[in-house]
């Protein structure tokens, strides 16, 4: 039987819905109308959802999944900076480093939490969702996954920390050169680069998915908690000092003039020309 977990969301405003049943909670991105687009909103409800998580006794392991033909598309948003404001671009700017230290604090609920987490990756999975996908312990994909952090073609920093946690899987040179250009990499190439650990057709990924969380759930919890400490204690030694720097970065380029620019071009479907302000 399964517990549909209540939350402080509004009906109609579900970004990410809970559901705990035979010890895996599955948090399920449910705007796929949006291509799952991420936003503030996703940011809270995902902190709020993994704080209820780490507290459930019940819970062995978490399935992070998407509904629809992308995992999630991106950032949801019409123009950068519709949410920050201040009366200067000094003030902007710390504004926009707080919300993004803020995003990388409810990033960790979920990366941190005790439970391993299992991401299962269909169809578009780019910008903040590559990085949200990256927060997971591991990665299940389908054949038809496409990865991506396009930010700097559109004039910002990659923010929550996504080329950091590549660099740890896949090695500085594969981060600055996914990074930096923007490149789109398909399911295949993730999976060589152990950015995905798993490869699996379409129509497989959800039943792919869920047992090998019930696999994972199986196992004794104490070990299999401990296991993950341990690893992500060696692996994030130097994670923390680099996110703040991340989130530094982010706030400026998120108030830059080739961040209006970067945005402008794409909507505008054109080449944008960035001047370095």
């Amino acid at each position: 039987m399964i517990d549909t977990i209540g939350n402080d969301i509004a009906e109609g405003e579900e970004r990410i819905r809970l559901e705990v049943a035979d010890g895996i909670a599955v948090l399920t991105l449910c705007r796929p109308d949006r291509l799952n687009g991420w936003s503030w909103e996703s940011t809270r409800q995902l902190g709020l959802l993994a704080d209820r998580i780490r507290f459930d006794p019940a819970v062995r392991v978490v399935l992070l999944r998407a509904e629809g033909r992308a995992f999630c598309a991106g950032i949801d948003v019409a123009a950068p900076g519709g949410d920050i404001t201040g009366a200067t671009a000094a003030e902007r700017t710390r504004n926009y480093y707080e919300g993004i230290r803020w995003v990388h604090e409810r990033f960790a609920v979920l990366s941190r939490l005790p439970q391993p987490v299992v991401a299962a990756v269909q169809g578009y999975c780019l910008g903040f969702g590559f990085e949200l996908a990256l927060m997971a312990d591991l990665r299940i994909a389908a054949e038809d996954a496409v990865f991506a952090l396009p930010e700097a073609q559109l004039g910002v920093a990659v923010d929550a920390g996504g080329d950091l946690r590549i660099a740890r899987e896949a090695g500085a040179g594969w981060a600055k050169f996914l990074a930096l250009t923007g490149r789109r990499i398909d399911a295949a190439t993730a999976h060589r680069l152990n950015l995905v650990q798993l490869l699996v057709p379409p129509a497989e990924l959800d039943a792919a998915a869920r047992a090998l969380a019930a696999e994972i759930a199986a196992n004794a919890p104490l070990a299999v908690q401990g296991i993950k400490r341990g690893i992500d204690a060696y692996a994030d030694a130097a994670l923390a000092p680099a996110l703040d720097r991340v989130a530094m970065t982010a706030a400026l380029t998120l108030t830059s003039e080739d961040c209006r620019e970067g945005y402008t071009a794409k909507a505008a479907r054109r080449p944008p020309h960035f001047s370095g302000g």
